[in-house]
Formats: structure tokens, sequence, C-alpha cells
């Protein structure tokens, strides 16, 4: 009972650390959250079953993979090219270093304009390549907020059922 406590203490700071992670660069937001699920899954009491496990540890992997792929996806939709998708990347990367959290946000934007610039495109259509950009993050903050508050039902029903 007294370990079954640690890991539910464990597992809701993780919850918590997830749920900021989706929103604050540097923290893997929906891999935490999920971790807090295998943390439970130690208890005494709670089993959630392989299909489970399973499939939520796949949805984890897309929303990773798909975090970085949606802004590089938003630039070239509203018209900007490999060089404004290379900028958008590259600023991703960028952002976790330089001026967190905002660089974070806002360095795909810059460098998908800066990439459309260089690439001698009118400033109009960089800043809308860049737009998309932002609009990518914002679409995958989104879903990583989804997923995290998903996997966070599933955690405290069943800490909510330990205790019934």
């Amino acid at each position: 009972m007294a370990l079954d406590i640690i890991l539910i203490i464990i597992g809701i700071i993780l919850i918590v650390l997830g749920i900021v992670g989706c929103i604050a660069p540097g923290l893997p937001g929906v891999p935490l959250n999920y971790l807090a699920i295998i943390v439970l899954q130690f208890t005494s009491k709670i089993n959630f079953s392989t299909e489970f496990l399973i499939l939520w540890a796949i949805a984890v992997i897309i929303v990773q993979l798909l975090d970085y792929y949606i802004p590089v996806w938003g630039t070239k939709k509203l018209g900007g090219g490999s060089y404004g998708a290379w900028g958008c990347a590259i600023g991703i990367i960028l952002g976790l270093f330089v001026f967190p959290p905002w660089g974070f946000i806002f360095m795909p934007f810059v460098c998908a304009v800066i990439g459309e610039l260089l690439d001698n495109k009118e400033f109009k259509v960089a800043l809308k390549a860049g737009f998309g950009a932002f609009i990518g993050f914002l679409a995958g903050t989104l879903m990583k907020l989804i997923v995290a508050i998903i996997l966070s039902f599933y955690f405290f029903r069943e800490v909510f059922r330990y205790f019934i």
C-alpha cells in the first residue's frame, strides 16, 4: 500500500509535468503523461490492458512525430517552399535554446520567413509561410494537449477507482 501511494504521487507529478510540457519547450509532455500510466501499472491494484498500453504507446509516438512535422506542413500549405520549410524546422530546434519559452513559439515563424526571403520570395509571401508555421505550431500544441488530457483522464479514473 505504501509503495502504491508513492507510485501514485510520482504519477501525479508526471501528469502535471506532462501537461506543462505540452506548452513549455524542453519537456516531452505527452511521453511524460504516458510514463505516468506506466508507473500506475506497477501498483498492486491497477492494471491496464496490454492493448491499451500498446495503442497509447503508438499514439504517443505518432503525436511526437507530428509535433515536429505539422509546423513544416503548415509552412508549405500556406505557400512556403523548401527554404521556408527548412527554416521552420531549424526554427523549431533553435527555439528550444533561444529565448525559451517564447523562442520555441516564434522561432519557427521567424525562421520560415527568413527562409522564404532567402529564396527571393516577396515579403508578403514569406510572411504568409511564417504564419503557416505558427498555425502549425499551435495545432501541434493543441494535439498534444488533447492526448495529454485523455491520458490524464485514464490516470485519474484509475486512481479514483483504487481508493474506492
